[in-house]
């Protein structure tokens, strides 16, 4: 390994060692620091500006990340680079992932996909598995949701087909904002045309993060809103389900 290599930086909000709900069997979780979405659910606020968190090198994240190696082998786990938004940073994402290519370790990626195509290449030739976020089908409820638009994250989602990448698809539902029937409809109907999406993941809202919001200074628009019922988790696994789609929520 050249120095150059083992010299290249991020910056990280911190990290897991032993997570079991981001990509299969037991996982080391990198959280990244910055992303350009401002979902009003977020529950990692504190992840959103660059300029926090800490600065750490490839090399130190390896050397944490070997350290469970038996744990990944034996539930055929691996490492998970979420944030925060991953491919804001793509050089260190995608060396953390060579490097753990090498050691065999599986490499999982969870992005919301809004990034050019060009950043997002190098950083994929790494990846085993993308665990996408998509907020919403709809373009209004997508702005309103994250602040941005929805046109990338669908762009990105549309080449993942094309590279065959194996892909989980996530779906945060909040009841009064996402749940529209309509909405899910589109979005399964869109999802079901990829033959790289193994499974679509029903993420129900909840407000475990509304404290952090509240410790930054940070206004929480959704602290009316209710966590769904069992029956709205249904309607939008049937949904899914409906265009052939393998769910788990």
């Amino acid at each position: 390994m050249s120095d150059s290599q083992s010299q290249i930086f991020g910056q990280i909000h911190s990290y897991e060692s032993c997570g079991t709900v981001d990509g299969p069997g037991i996982r080391f979780v990198v959280f990244t620091q910055g992303c350009p979405l401002r979902c009003l659910y977020c529950h990692n606020p504190d992840c959103q500006e660059v300029a926090g968190g800490q600065q750490v090198s490839v090399e130190e994240i390896i050397q944490q990340v070997v350290k469970y190696r038996s744990y990944m082998r034996f539930s055929n786990g691996g490492i998970t680079v979420t944030g925060g938004e991953p491919l804001m940073q793509p050089e260190f994402v995608a060396e953390i992932f060579r490097r753990c290519r090498e050691l065999g370790i599986h490499t999982a990626l969870d992005t919301s996909g809004y990034i050019p195509l060009n950043v997002a290449k190098p950083v994929l030739d790494y990846t085993d598995l993308v665990l996408l976020d998509i907020k919403s089908y709809h373009s209004e409820t997508y702005r309103k949701v994250t602040c941005v638009s929805v046109e990338p994250t669908l762009n990105f989602a549309k080449y993942l087909h094309e590279i065959n990448k194996p892909t989980w698809v996530r779906f945060v539902l909040v009841p009064n904002l996402t749940n529209d029937i309509n909405n899910m409809e589109a979005l399964a109907k869109f999802v079901s045309g990829f033959t790289n999406v193994e499974k679509v993941e029903i993420l129900p809202f909840h407000k475990m993060g509304e404290y952090k919001w509240e410790e930054i200074g940070y206004e929480y628009k959704l602290k009316d809103t209710p966590e769904p019922t069992p029956e709205q988790v249904s309607t939008a696994i049937n949904i899914f389900e409906k265009y052939g789609l393998a769910v788990v929520a």
